[in-house]
């Protein structure tokens, strides 16, 4: 069917409700064709990210029909590799974030399931998406689903699918349950009346948190207590982990910021809950102002990103970077961890990452491994080791510590297989108590690094070009770059990630990207990526100067190119 074909039937089939249905009625097929077109020229993609798309009626938003459809894909995957037996013991873990429908799309996914005679353990409330992790371990579930879109703006929501190991699904995974979901020619032979028998309500919140607590590296309670911090949630899923966490751990003075502490999935009091975002932090730097604390701390709706401002004077608060508290996490876990200890300590990052953090990790004598954009890569890895370990390659063994990506994820420990916000903040809290207790600021320990590894300044530009004309776009432009189009100069290398470059030594290459990275004679670099969730291209810039100056005036020029570029 074409795509109006398809909103025809949507808007007459009484298999569709009667909102979805008065929803596409408003529209008309004259003067709202545009509209409708983006609705139903296609069905909402199901990639590495699983879905992520717009909220509403039609074949190309989030809506229980698309979450049904791939749940049904899902399931019958699921049943293919694990047989009823083991789909009906074990089962699958749903989770879901704050966000408007985010508890009735997991409902929907865990009837489709049930209803296929898999069990689905659903928690209570919503949790945080490195809960959903640990917890497809921790109650030795076949897969782990959790509705978010993580800290994309409101009208957004997502379906994100992990494996046993809970970790997000990995490109031939994710193309094998593609696979079955795409038999699903007609949503209307998807079932959603679901099986009360094999539906379960779990909560496993404190045994998530003892686990985060494993992860403390510092012990003096009374420099804790002396640290001033002021945290919001955002109107997400992390107040409640995070805040027992940090009074478990020893600090009594966290503030919550009042206005963000509830859930809201308008997310009423932010522009967009993104902590990458400068203005996310400011109701909670405004009140850490009126309190003078030491440190702001900010989580997304999901809980698995963190944004922090440190204070650096009488009402000056400085944020940090992504890759700014990778390096201060590497450098601070880096000199408590016993590494002696291990046979061959690994930390992990992303390639658009900066190199930092890696160059913290190799003075010290660490393996470092660089993966495609996206946390699940890092998750992989961790079980790749794990499972190394276990048959005894010691070629491919390692001892994992630490990985992290430069869009504010980190993750110490093996607890979850995904992004950890809630133990980022622990350790974040760790750090800047015990470099008060010793007279300085986590800014004091940056400038240090710096001063020791050189000076980076690293940024990203995101460009929106959204519906079906927009992605045409983003395609044209990645195509011109790999034909030639020149946009920098003093380029020695181009990686096009599309070719599949080698991975590092023992794990074959890496899976094919569309990603192009310039690397610069001067050791700078800048990378180039379509979005695999958003109707974004996204330009990632790392400047390496002798200091603050020469970095912001490289980088101001290499931004230049690329914006005209764009707007070409």
């Amino acid at each position: 069917m074409n795509y109006l074909e398809k909103y025809q039937l949507w808007t007459t089939s009484f298999y569709f409700d009667e909102e979805i249905r008065n929803e596409l009625r408003a529209l008309d097929p004259e003067r709202d064709r545009e509209e409708i077109e983006d609705r139903f020229y296609r069905d909402l993609e199901f990639g590495t990210g699983g879905l992520r798309g717009i909220m509403g009626a039609g074949t190309n938003r989030m809506n229980r029909y698309t979450v049904g459809r791939a749940s049904m894909g899902l399931g019958n995957y699921l049943l293919d590799t694990f047989g009823k037996g083991l789909c009906r013991s074990r089962g699958v873990v749903i989770a879901y974030d704050t966000r408007n429908h985010s508890a009735e799309l997991a409902q929907t996914a865990a009837d489709v399931l049930t209803g296929m005679g898999i069990r689905a353990r659903i928690f209570r409330e919503p949790v945080p998406t490195p809960e959903l992790s640990f917890s497809v371990r921790h109650l030795n579930c076949v897969a782990g689903i959790v509705l978010t879109a993580s800290h994309n703006p409101k009208e957004y929501n997502g379906y994100k699918v992990y494996d046993e190991y809970g970790c997000q699904l990995v490109p031939r995974l994710a193309s094998a349950v593609l696979e079955r979901i795409e038999e699903i020619r007609d949503y209307t032979a998807v079932s959603l009346q679901g099986c009360g028998d094999l539906l379960d309500k779990v909560d496993v919140t404190e045994e998530f948190v003892s686990a985060v607590l494993q992860q403390s590296l510092f012990a003096d309670p009374e420099a804790k207590k002396e640290l001033n911090v002021v945290y919001t949630p955002l109107h997400g899923t992390g107040n409640v982990p995070v805040t027992r966490t940090l009074f478990r751990a020893g600090f009594s003075n966290v503030n919550v910021v009042p206005e963000q502490e509830r859930p809201d999935g308008n997310f009423s009091t932010v522009r967009t809950p993104n902590p990458e975002e400068r203005d996310a932090l400011n109701m909670g730097i405004s009140l850490a102002k009126t309190l003078k604390s030491d440190i702001v701390l900010g989580t997304d709706p999901d809980s698995d990103r963190v944004g922090a401002a440190v204070r650096a004077g009488e009402g000056e608060y400085v944020l940090l970077t992504g890759n700014q508290i990778g390096a201060l996490l590497m450098d601070y876990v880096l000199s408590r961890k016993d590494l002696a200890a291990m046979k061959k300590p690994a930390v992990v990052k992303t390639i658009v990452t900066s190199e930092l953090g890696a160059e913290i990790a190799r003075k010290k004598g660490l393996a470092v491994f660089s993966t495609l954009t996206g946390f699940k890569y890092i998750g992989e890895k961790i079980t790749q080791f794990e499972t190394a370990e276990k048959e005894k390659d010691s070629s491919r063994s390692c001892d994992f510590v630490m990985g992290y990506e430069e869009s504010y994820g980190y993750l110490v420990g093996t607890h979850a297989r995904d992004k950890d916000a809630v133990s980022a903040v622990l350790l974040l809290c760790e750090m800047a108590a015990e470099y008060k207790r010793d007279g300085r600021t986590l800014l004091d320990r940056l400038s240090e690094i710096y001063g020791e590894y050189g000076f980076y300044r690293d940024a990203l530009d995101s460009f929106t070009l959204r519906g079906k004309a927009g992605g045409e776009k983003i395609r044209a432009m990645m195509e011109a770059l790999r034909q030639g189009r020149r946009l920098f100069e003093h380029v020695q290398e181009v990686l096009d990630y599309q070719k599949g470059l080698p991975a590092e030594e023992g794990f074959g290459s890496l899976p094919v990207s569309d990603v192009l990275k310039y690397i610069l004679e001067d050791g700078s670099w800048v990378a180039v990526r379509p979005s695999g969730t958003e109707p974004k291209i996204k330009v990632y810039y790392s400047v390496r100067g002798t200091d603050a100056g020469e970095a912001e005036i490289r980088l101001g020029e290499l931004r230049g190119r690329v914006k005209a570029f764009i707007e070409e």
